[in-house]
């Protein structure tokens, strides 16, 4: 595909403000200093392969209503290499500095795995020669273990073994491209890694597997000299019943288990939080405090919908606190903010992913200048250490030091403590105040 896709628009560029233009930046201005640090480099902005240019408008009660070229007949190669052409069309007028992919994004399913690894290895090429024309470059990369049908009870917990090393062919294959294509993480996402039914579910069996399988990964990248952080994706259902990677403390117990909560971090996706009944920031704070926090996709859900909508952002107020969170530890390392986000099934014009994905961009902006205010403000940083200044006291060191439950009884004997006010309004307004 020669012709651009999206005609009449040039690079989007930063207005201000108070532009009127659609097709602008009004917070995101990359060049911009945020705490010390360009803004761009804050937010590591990825857009995601997948849901831009391969989910056709399709949904459980109708077939697609997206007109894309590439999704049509003809040869799947050649297919193949005019989405991958549109894609970074899309990637260098958004300027954004990253993208995404699964492996079946980039090359489709052929004739046999073997064959299919093969087109994935020659399109992989064409890939790396897009990444040094554009300058755009890999956050991360991974496998799809969960659209073929081999993979309907799974990948890592299938009960059939041919099905785990189908499974392992793909990840090593995908995490090999990745490290080739100058990528800073892999991500494994377990979207059939769990159950429909514990009647037929062998739980211990399948963590185990799981366990194993994602410990070969860690050994493969260490082989091969891959430096990037591998992530798992948390989940708590859909489209299995359970996910064994339900949310953040989830996963955790599950690396501590196997011994990899060293080697593995979390790649937290806000609409995943939400379906798991608690809040992007609680999953950014839990991730955090347990010293697994990797990336983020960047979603959110319908309130009115109880399964995974995949919606782009459009409330700068809601991410304020989980960014000043990431902020106050010292930012990303690797990871970024991934646009895992899809247009609505009525967005049929090639500029719709246009505008969702500047507002989504505009959208963590602000989110970050309002973050930034609330960490430079300092004041919730201070109530919450005074809170729980007693610890640095000698009664509070004692206690963490080594006084055994009799010592500690005794230490409390003759006190008297009295409640403290947890000031939660005090500090919601004092939010509202600053963002």
């Amino acid at each position: 595909m020669t012709e651009a896709y999206f005609t009449g628009v040039e690079r989007i560029r930063y207005e201000g403000p108070d532009s009127d233009t659609p097709l602008a930046y009004r917070w995101y201005d990359p060049d911009r200093m945020v705490l010390g640090r360009r803004m761009a480099d804050h937010l590591r902005v990825a857009v995601c392969y997948w849901h831009s240019f391969c989910w056709p408008g399709s949904d459980p009660f109708g077939g697609g209503t997206l007109d894309r070229p590439w999704m049509g007949s003809g040869d799947p190669v050649a297919l193949a290499e005019a989405k991958m052409d549109v894609a970074f069309e899309l990637f260098e007028k958004l300027g954004a500095p990253f993208f995404t992919f699964h492996d079946r994004d980039v090359a489709p399913e052929m004739g046999s795995l073997r064959e299919t690894q093969a087109t994935f290895a020659r399109l992989t090429e064409r890939l790396q020669g897009c990444i040094e024309r554009s300058g755009v470059k890999l956050l991360w990369g991974t496998a799809n273990l969960f659209s073929h049908p081999r993979y309907m009870a799974g990948a890592a917990t299938n009960p059939d073994p041919e099905v785990f090393a189908c499974a392992a062919a793909q990840v090593r294959d995908a995490l090999e491209a990745t490290h080739r294509l100058g990528g800073v993480n892999y991500v494994l996402w377990g979207g059939r890694e769990g159950y429909d039914t514990l009647l037929n579910t062998d739980m211990a069996r399948e963590l185990d597997q799981l366990g194993r399988f994602l410990t070969m990964v860690v050994e493969h990248k260490h082989k091969i000299g891959f430096t990037g952080t591998i992530l798992i994706e948390p989940k708590p259902m859909e489209p299995t019943k359970h996910q064994y990677d339900h949310d953040v403390a989830t996963v955790y117990g599950f690396l501590k288990r196997y011994g990899l909560e060293t080697e593995v971090a979390v790649n937290i996706e806000v609409n995943h939080a939400t379906l798991a009944g608690h809040s992007f920031e609680h999953e950014v704070a839990t991730a955090l405090a347990l010293g697994v926090f990797g990336s983020i996709d960047m979603n959110r859900g319908d309130p009115q919908n109880g399964w995974d909508t995949d919606q782009f952002p459009n409330d700068h107020v809601e991410l304020a606190l989980p960014m000043a969170r990431i902020l106050e530890t010292g930012g990303f390392t690797t990871g970024g903010f991934n646009f895992d986000a899809k247009i609505r099934r009525q967005s049929i014009e090639p500029d719709d992913l246009l505008h969702a994905h500047v507002g989504g961009i505009d959208t963590l902006a602000r989110a970050l200048l309002a973050g930034a205010r609330l960490v430079e403000d300092g004041r919730l940083h201070h109530l919450r250490a005074e809170r729980y200044a007693g610890w640095n006291g000698d009664l509070g060191q004692k206690l963490l030091g080594g006084l055994d439950l009799a010592g500690a009884a005794d230490a409390g004997l003759g006190l008297d403590p009295r409640p403290r006010s947890g000031r939660q309004e005090m500090l919601e307004n004092l939010v509202n105040r600053l963002v």
